[in-house]
């Protein structure tokens, strides 16, 4: 890294306001000085001795202050700003963030579905559980009052672990976690490595399994692999008491200190910010909105509370954002009030809110009593109307005695662009939305031999999505070429409108019309018969339903007959009557420039005054031609 200027005194400035709110909140002093205490006493920061005082190149000193968790009040978190500037340097400029390997959240979220048993963990403060280089140190320096008395002269102290706070930080903690699981492989088994590498969201872990004891088996090895690298398993919750009774008290949840596991029910936690009732493992939406200003920016902040990462009540909030996009039409300012024709609906969209809470999702796709499947297929659905537009996908399983479940795994919503775009568009713009989710969750959920089909009740994008012959504009052309990249049109059939479960999510619906209307949820009817009637429009039908030769988007094609009367002769021909390339070439050029004073004469157009003398781009121009010719 390049030498930094010495932003010592720009530290000491950060520490006055730390220091009054001290005098002023005993409690947050206490707090922050327990949090400190720790960081030193663990050997995650230590004192810079007199010796390392000495260098002032390479240093950098990093303001801290304290941090709320809103759901754990109680609890203190001391972060380090990477991000503060001094003489328009920041540490965060210069760190390397590296590559991302955080796994995807949606990713997690899928594989914990699966199975019957499902059980979550936490790495003890993960960051600090990996070393700085010692001739790194240095630039993570801060200063500090020691024993946390402010009347002293504060002193110098730096980081001997990674920090909150540094971009670098997640990159080096997932490098060296999947480091980790890889050692780690041949000594605890496939099945331990797996799940530290792909089922971990940061420090958070979700898994799922078949059996009880498949479970005990998998947290107990999973510990020893983390402990034997100084790593830390923690926080264990489960939905099966047989699985919290082979954990040890102290590293079971808080949620789980204060019960007795054999007569009590299980608690409510939270799940990567979504609720999960652990005795009826069902997810839950419990949100209580805090009071903002009847603004685009109050608007925006609501709407981004309700947290939905699969999208279960996408339609409800679909009908959110129409009204944060109305806002954006008229252009307004994101702290001036909403227009008055709008703020009835807002208000009753934030009433509906509370009606979340009687939206109840099961966790496991899989039913308990299944028995051993013999067929999974996702059926994908989409839909749009000129207010929005989306998708929703559905897992169908056949156990070997033909029973047929049926369940929502993911779905969409989106606005429709602000520019107008007609109706077939926004169809195809759905089905591509299909196909994008389908390529996720072939790779999140790891299901072998998975049978895919999509629906859509628009016969026009069945017509473009089965063409051979014809050629679109750019707009459809493109989105047909990626549809078309990852499925075959067997794959895709017709549906009515009327069954069509992504109706909703391009119209909106409340929270009472989703628990109301059980095709949100659960899917179509013929989902749950032994055999799906497909459309007639199958595998064996090559036709181009709903495709019109009249359609807007098909490209007019334009066919020209040259006979031999009206041949004419190429340039490559004429290339053999010039002895050399350089009279050849000047040649060409002139006929081109002449070719342009002839266009000029039909247009009417002057350009400006056309020079006799050929230009070193006449015969760049020229020598271009030849080659297109050729």
């Amino acid at each position: 890294m390049p030498r930094l200027p010495n932003n010592k005194e720009m530290a000491l400035q950060r520490l006055r306001p730390l220091k009054g709110r001290f005098q002023r909140d005993q409690a947050y002093h206490a707090k922050y000085i327990k949090c400190m205490e720790d960081l030193i006493d663990k050997g995650h920061a230590e004192r810079v001795t007199e010796a390392d005082m000495v260098q002032t190149n390479h240093v950098w000193y990093l303001p801290h202050h304290g941090v709320y968790h809103p759901k754990k009040p109680e609890k203190l978190r001391v972060v380090f700003d990477g991000s503060a500037r001094y003489r328009s340097w920041s540490l965060n400029d210069l760190l390397l963030q590296g590559p991302d390997f955080i796994n995807s959240l949606c990713g997690v979220l899928c594989r914990f579905f699966k199975e019957p048993i499902a059980f979550v963990c936490d790495i003890e403060q993960m960051f600090f559980q990996f070393r700085v280089e010692a001739c790194h140190r240095n630039y993570l320096r801060f200063l500090w009052w020691r024993n946390g008395d402010v009347n002293q002269e504060p002193s110098t102290y730096r980081m001997t672990r990674h920090l909150f706070g540094a971009v670098s930080s997640p990159g080096c903690a997932n490098f060296a976690l999947r480091k980790i699981a890889t050692e780690g492989e041949s000594d605890f088994g496939m099945d331990v490595s797996s799940f530290i590498k792909r089922d971990f969201y940061v420090d958070d872990g979700l898994k799922s399994v078949s059996t009880p004891e498949e479970a005990v088996s998998l947290i107990k090895r999973s510990t020893a692999l983390c402990k034997r690298n100084g790593l830390v398993l923690h926080k264990f919750l489960s939905n099966s008491k047989e699985v919290l009774k082979e954990i040890p008290p102290e590293a079971r949840a808080r949620g789980l200190t204060n019960i007795d596991i054999h007569e009590d029910s299980l608690p409510i936690e939270r799940t990567l910010g979504i609720q999960w009732c652990v005795e009826s493992d069902t997810f839950q939406f419990r949100i209580t909105l805090n009071d903002r200003p009847l603004t685009r920016r109050g608007v925006l902040s609501t709407l981004s509370s309700v947290y939905d990462p699969l999208g279960f009540v996408a339609p409800f909030i679909l009908m959110g954002k129409q009204i944060l996009q109305e806002m954006c039409i008229n252009q307004s300012d994101w702290d001036s009030p909403i227009l008055e024709n709008l703020q009835p609906r807002w208000r009753q969209w934030r009433e509906e809110v509370k009606n979340l809470d009687t939206i109840v999702v099961k966790r496991c796709l899989r039913p308990v009593d299944f028995d051993e499947i013999v067929t999974a297929e996702i059926h994908h659905f989409s839909d749009a109307s000129t207010i929005g537009y989306g998708q929703c996908s559905y897992l169908r399983l056949i156990d070997r005695n033909q029973r047929v479940h049926c369940s929502l795994i993911m779905a969409k919503a989106r606005v429709t662009p602000i520019k107008p775009v007609t109706i077939p568009r926004l169809k195809l713009m759905a089905a591509l939305v299909s196909v994008r989710i389908s390529s996720a969750l072939l790779e999140d959920l790891d299901i072998t031999n998975v049978i895919e089909w999509f629906w859509t009740d628009s016969r026009v994008v069945l017509g473009y999505i089965r063409n051979e012959s014809r050629h679109f504009h750019m707009f459809v052309a493109n989105r047909i070429q990626q549809i078309r990249d990852h499925t075959e049109p067997y794959q895709w059939n017709y549906i009515r409108s009327a069954d069509n479960p992504a109706d909703m999510a391009s119209r909106g619906a409340t929270p009472r019309e989703l628990m109301n209307r059980k095709m949100w949820f659960d899917g179509p009817n013929f989902l749950w018969d032994s055999s799906v009637p497909f459309a007639p429009c199958h595998k064996e039908d090559h036709g181009q339903p709903g495709l019109k030769s009249d359609d807007p988007e098909v490209k007019s094609t334009t066919f020209y007959v040259v006979t031999e009367s009206t041949k004419q002769t190429s340039i490559v021909e004429c290339l053999k009557y010039f002895s050399d390339w350089t009279r050849a070439r000047r040649a060409i050029a002139l006929c081109l420039k002449y070719k342009d004073k002839l266009r000029e004469r039909v247009s009417a157009k002057r350009r400006g005054t056309m020079r006799d003398q050929l230009a070193v781009t006449d015969l760049q121009r020229a020598e271009v031609e030849v080659l297109k010719q050729i």
